[in-house]
């Protein structure tokens, strides 16, 4: 599942503009996947470890995107 953040990511990229993507949606996923890294880390199971680090990196970039290219937080310059 996380390995499906770099298209997302590269998506917006390309298109440059996140306008289609719900800030709030963002966010909260940011807020649940940040909320359950500490117990993924904890775990004695090392799949599980690697696999919440690896969503809250990969997660972390797409929601970093999402907020740079999004015009309600950085409108585009009137030429």
């Amino acid at each position: 599942m996380p390995v499906f953040n770099i298209p997302f990511i590269m998506r917006i990229v390309q298109r440059g503009t996140s306008a289609d993507i719900s800030l709030v949606w963002a966010t909260g996923v940011w807020i649940c996947v940040m909320g359950m890294l500490p117990s993924s880390l904890h775990s004695s199971d090392p799949v599980l470890c690697a696999y919440g680090l690896i969503n809250a990196v990969l997660f972390s970039a797409a929601y970093a995107t999402v907020l740079y290219f999004h015009p309600a937080i950085r409108p585009k310059k009137k030429n």
